[in-house]
């Protein structure tokens, strides 16, 4: 089965990017946010893969937060995220952050 995504994920940032954002919403907010201004580009279009795509989409910016605030820390950052160790190191790997 292929993924079909009829916004990239870099016409779906140009179009966040467009859309002004509400200071101090929270990330469930945000992240609703986001998916309703996705869905209103679609413009008829299927979709499928969503949940592969956001996880794509947010786990990369998400590890490099944490291992910044982590000061590069791995074993800190693996337990700031609730993760074993070498988890994150393949995870860090996959996203090309180590």
């Amino acid at each position: 089965m292929t993924s079909r995504h009829p916004l990239s994920p870099d016409d779906a940032s140009q179009a966040t990017l467009m859309t002004p954002v509400r200071h101090h919403q929270t990330l469930r907010e945000a992240v609703e946010h986001s998916m309703a201004r996705y869905f209103a580009h679609l413009d008829g279009e299927q979709v499928t893969d969503l949940h592969a795509m956001v996880m794509a989409e947010v786990e990369a910016p998400l590890l490099e937060a944490v291992m910044a605030h982590a000061q590069g820390n791995q074993t800190r950052a693996a337990d700031m995220l609730g993760l074993n160790r070498g988890t994150l190191r393949k995870k860090l790997k996959q996203f090309d952050l180590i």
